[in-house]
């Protein structure tokens, strides 16, 4: 692909040996110059494939923002953030995610002393540009990640806003996991000719995890159940997907504070997350799992996106089938081998049939020496 040879250091070193469908297709359209969008889902190494694009394009030599990408989460911004990082390591690429929940003091020291490539959510940028702090004369290449996610969640003025703000030669990549009226509708406007890239369903990285589930008759007894495998959640690390609500007699819990407090009163060890929790306790959590200090993570789907392990338990079966690829694509990220085991209802086994037809894979009830496959 002609990459940079600091930057080609950097892929190595970060694990990776050989691209990924999405990588093979959009790297060179990218570095080109062209507009591109690209359909992908959560774990196809998307992240990287911007990372790494992100990096080939910037010119180290002049200290001005040159790259932005918008994603719909703090912690997918700041994720792309730590990956450009990671695999700029040897290029000495400087980049800053701007991120809401975060100082705003801060985020005007970084970007005075000057950043390569911004990673943010569309308010916080948008702040920073009207601000004048980020300057976006120097900017060439704008990333609209998961832009379907930023589109549901209504930023579509903010990002109008941010690009009036971005000269008029700029190259535009899009990434989204469905392609909705709404995203073409924003592509006509500001994209020139794009490229369209569509990595299918069925390269999707299921391969590479096995997949089972486990038959439980009463809901009770998926708490048992997973008192059982507490020993090989922690033998790596684990996350449980809860779905948010769960009603108990009349009252309605919020499911992953339950099970956290009923595996805690059973002397477990455990961290959880959910989306009311203020951004600091969040990013306290998620630094204290990735550096392995906390290994389980029971959490919902606000979650699912910019995490790594190896195992991940569907206590319950997610609402719909997009949301099954986003949980367990956390385990077996790309290249890499997971186990994903299903708490399975009989009312459930419609919804895990659907699954597996949906995927064109395969689950089966769970082996007892699940351990040794992890």
């Amino acid at each position: 692909m002609g990459l940079k040879d600091d930057l080609l250091r950097g892929i190595y070193n970060y694990g990776f040996e050989k691209p990924s469908a999405i990588q093979q297709r959009s790297v060179m359209p990218i570095i080109n110059g062209r507009d591109v969008i690209a359909q992908a889902q959560s774990g196809t190494g998307k992240t990287s494939m911007i990372a790494l694009t992100v990096c080939q394009v910037v010119d180290t030599a002049s200290r001005e923002v040159q790259a932005l990408i918008l994603s719909p989460t703090r912690e997918l911004a700041s994720q792309t953030e730590k990956v450009i990082r990671t695999i700029g390591d040897f290029m000495n690429i400087q980049a800053h995610a701007c991120i809401g929940g975060k100082s705003v003091g801060e985020d005007i020291r970084k970007l005075e002393n000057g950043v390569h490539v911004v990673s943010g959510t569309p308010g916080r940028v948008c702040d920073m540009i009207k601000r004048r702090t980020l300057r976006t004369r120097a900017i060439k290449l704008l990333i609209l990640d998961e832009s379907d996610e930023m589109l549901s969640r209504g930023f579509k003025d903010q990002i109008y806003d941010v690009y009036r703000h971005l000269p008029p030669e700029l190259q535009v990549c899009l990434i989204s996991a469905t392609l909705p009226h709404e995203i073409l509708e924003m592509t006509s406007k500001f994209m020139t000719d794009p490229i369209r890239i569509l990595v299918k369903r069925d390269e999707l990285t299921l391969e590479g995890i096995k997949q089972f589930f486990v038959a439980v008759e009463r809901e009770e007894w998926k708490f048992d159940t997973l008192c059982d495998l507490y020993d090989t959640l922690t033998i790596t690390q684990a996350v449980i997907f809860c779905n948010t609500k769960r009603k108990v007699s009349s009252e309605s819990y919020r499911h992953v504070d339950w099970l956290t407090e009923k595996m805690r009163s059973n002397n477990f060890t455990v961290s959880s997350m959910h989306g009311d929790m203020p951004q600091k306790e969040r990013d306290a959590i998620m630094a204290e799992f990735r550096d392995g200090a906390t290994r389980v993570l029971i959490t919902t789907d606000v979650w699912a996106r910019g995490l790594d392990v190896s195992l991940v338990i569907n206590y319950d079966l997610p609402n719909n089938r997009e949301l099954y690829i986003h949980r367990i694509g956390r385990s077996g990220r790309f290249g890499r081998k997971g186990v994903a085991i299903n708490f399975v209802k009989s009312d459930d086994i419609k919804i895990l049939r659907d699954i597996e037809q949906y995927y064109s894979t395969q689950i089966d009830e769970m082996p007892m020496n699940v351990a040794d496959l992890i």
